[in-house]
């Protein structure tokens, strides 16, 4: 099959992207960041994310799968892509890195593609930096979308003591941190911690004055009850599925999230806020939630302006009534 080809017009692929680097040229020099997305699936003969970090593009191919008939269509979409990409931000092929996104069976989106990969590169995202791996798993190690939620955390962090769950590589603990916050992290991967470790590094932050914690978070948020170790401000963001061999039960968050947000609203100081928010398609909060609690949703700020049109989170902004 190799060589064949298929006629495909990439014309209004390229006008598409041109016209999304005008329209967003004003928001990125103002946001000073190098990583952002530039296509969202916007045509649908070409069903595919596009995000661009710094020199180097990531696709992520987006849809049915594939059968092996389809495979003349998707070599002939790549070197479309890839062409149109040279051709609108200087990107060569060889810092192009294609995935293909399908739905995910537990922890699989964190789970390495290529476990020798050791491509590390920092990208700017002002005032902050973050390192990033485009080969090693399918996500990169920084989910762009919380842009705007990075930003509150910097402004709205001094002197309170965060906890960041679910933390991953620790952006978000590294906005608070840098914003004047004492933040603890916590996430069941040691790999992870790691890596938010690094990151606070190379943003010139002192990770000893901060937490580092490998815990499984359903258990972990009774035992800070019983410490009585209350935070001003909890981020959580967990995955919408888990089930990590590290875990005695596995994660729902749509079965789950009424639990964990109980567990967070007994861990906040009086005045204290919880960011919830999930990557969950069409996640529906549930009702007790809003009956004990002074919930806000928040979805429409903390969604940047590279999402346009897109729900790929939703947020929420909870605190106690009294």
């Amino acid at each position: 099959m190799k060589g064949n080809t298929v006629a495909t017009d990439s014309a209004p692929l390229k006008n598409r992207l041109l016209k999304n680097q005008k329209k967003l040229k004003s928001y990125i020099s103002k946001s000073q960041t190098e990583a952002y997305r530039i296509y969202n699936k916007d045509i649908p003969e070409y069903p595919y994310l596009i995000d661009i970090y710094g020199k180097h593009a990531v696709i992520y191919e987006q849809g049915k799968k594939l059968g092996e008939e389809d495979q003349v269509l998707r070599e002939q979409h790549q070197r479309d892509i890839e062409d149109v990409i040279h051709a609108v931000f200087g990107i060569p092929a060889s810092l192009q890195h294609f995935k293909i996104r399908e739905k995910q069976k537990g922890n699989e989106q964190y789970r390495p593609l290529d476990p020798r990969s050791n491509d590390f590169f920092i990208v700017n995202e002002s005032p902050f930096k973050f390192l990033v791996n485009l080969e090693r798993y399918l996500d990169t190690g920084l989910f762009l979308d919380h842009r705007p939620l990075r930003q509150y955390l910097l402004n709205n962090s001094r002197d309170k003591k965060v906890l960041n769950l679910f933390c991953y590589t620790g952006s978000l603990s590294i906005a608070a941190a840098m914003g004047g916050g004492t933040v603890t992290s916590i996430d069941m991967s040691r790999t992870y911690l790691d890596w938010a470790y690094e990151n606070f590094l190379i943003n010139g932050l002192d990770p000893k004055l901060h937490s580092f914690c490998q815990a499984d978070v359903l258990k972990e948020l009774p035992l800070r009850k019983e410490d009585r170790d209350f935070y001003d401000v909890i981020i959580l963001d967990p995955p919408s599925f888990s089930n990590s061999k590290r875990m005695e039960e596995d994660l729902d968050v749509d079965r789950d999230h009424p639990l964990l947000v109980r567990d967070c609203m007994n861990l906040l100081n009086p005045g204290g806020v919880l960011f919830f928010s999930t990557n969950k398609r069409k996640f529906q909060l549930h009702e007790i939630i809003s009956e004990k609690y002074a919930v806000k949703e928040i979805s429409h700020w903390t969604i940047p302006q590279d999402f346009h049109q897109t729900d790929i989170h939703r947020a929420y902004q909870i605190t106690n009534k009294n």
